[in-house]
């Protein structure tokens, strides 16, 4: 079956490389890629995105119907992280390592208690860990610290090389080192430069037209463009999917040598997740030094970077990592994510062209969830085929 991905976010990409692995044949279609598959344009969620895959620390009251899908995300991405390997040695950054959950007074310490309490009800993993015993783990930490909780299972991966690995396996034609790709395997995909204006039906498959023009036909498709859906129009349009820009801004420090010890490589060992005053931030050490400060969640229609939010995130971290004031910001990343009404993803079939699926309305959580995504899309294509055949 030849498929056609519109998005090169993470969600179309995760997509695309397990239809590539399934033995289909791929075409990714998006504004950003030139034909050989490279980004020529720096944006997106994804690249914004600072990729912690915490199921418990991302757990929300009213969204219990979520979270068994974070948690299947959760679970899915050793499998994802060992395909790719499979037909690419490029690093996406996955670790397992757990991540530190933090108070910065009594009044944060409570919130947390309320939350880490429902996350414990729906299965989660979390222990209490004094002050003390987090800062012998953590040197660094501020020692004024109200609480701390050991999240065991919240890990972190890197998007920005996720995205590469998922590039690279696309585009591969043979194995790491020159073996073999996985058995199976379907042609190395074709890449599309190209923004889709409307999707409909073409006998059994799927009509894209693109808005130079130009047509392309598929059996299948998968509508994964994020917040640019709103601009699909066609038999697409029979999906209702009412998104929301919901504008996040990140911050990129580098960590300077004199401010580590000897023997260490980070101010930090693994994520750190805070709660400041009623405000959540988040620190996410990388493997180059650098370290991750995130992230707001605006919904006030400017696009752009906010001023304010950086100051709240850089006083925030700073309140639980007093290092940070030292450290050497690099990078400010801004960019809008697809929200829905209920914070839920859609994926879906479009009633008109059957072969069409959309998915998008991921919201912040579309790193962690985009193995259980790729993995239903792989879902009702295959169901389609069944019908058809």
């Amino acid at each position: 079956m030849h498929v056609a991905v519109v998005g090169a976010g993470i969600i179309g990409l995760t997509a695309a490389v397990r239809l590539r692995a399934a033995g289909h044949a791929v075409t990714l279609i998006a504004p950003e890629l030139d034909a050989a598959g490279r980004p020529h344009a720096v944006a997106g969620a994804t690249h914004a995105a600072a990729g912690m895959l915490a199921p418990l620390a991302e757990t929300q009251f009213s969204q219990d119907d979520l979270a068994p899908l974070l948690q299947a995300g959760w679970e899915a991405y050793p499998a994802l992280v060992d395909l790719l390997a499979a037909f690419t040695d490029v690093e996406t950054g996955f670790l397992a390592q757990g991540a530190w959950i933090v108070a910065a007074d009594p009044s944060d310490a409570r919130a947390w208690d309320h939350v880490l309490e429902h996350a414990s009800i729906l299965g989660r993993r979390v222990e209490p860990v004094s002050v003390r015993a987090l800062r012998r783990a953590e040197p660094a930490l501020a020692p004024g610290l109200a609480a701390g909780f050991d999240a065991p299972d919240d890990h972190q991966v890197d998007p920005r090389r996720l995205a590469a690995a998922c590039v690279a396996a696309l585009r591969a034609e043979t194995g790491p080192d020159g073996g073999p790709l996985p058995v199976g395997a379907g042609p190395a995909a074709r890449f599309v430069a190209g923004r889709v204006t409307a999707a409909g039906p073409e006998g059994e498959g799927v009509r894209l037209t693109l808005a130079d023009g130009g047509v392309l036909t598929a059996d299948g498709a998968v509508l994964a463009a994020g917040l640019g859906h709103r601009g699909i129009g066609g038999a697409a349009t029979a999906v209702e999917v009412p998104l929301r820009p919901v504008h996040g801004d990140v911050l990129r420090l580098r960590v300077r040598p004199e401010q580590l010890l000897p023997g260490e490589s980070h101010l930090i060992t693994r994520t750190v997740r805070g709660l400041v005053h009623g405000r959540q931030v988040y620190l996410v050490p990388r493997a180059d030094g650098t370290l991750v400060v995130g992230a707001s969640a605006r919904e006030d229609g400017l696009a752009g970077t906010s001023a304010g939010a950086v100051l709240d995130l850089l006083a925030d971290a700073a309140a639980i990592l007093p290092a940070v004031r030292e450290c050497e910001l690099v990078e400010i990343t801004t960019a809008a994510r697809p929200g829905t009404p209920d914070d839920a993803p859609r994926v879906l079939t479009v009633p008109e062209a059957p072969g069409a699926v959309v998915a998008t309305g991921f919201h912040r959580h579309g790193i962690l969830l985009a193995p259980w995504a790729a993995g239903r899309i792989l879902e009702l294509l295959h169901a389609r085929l069944k019908e058809i055949a």
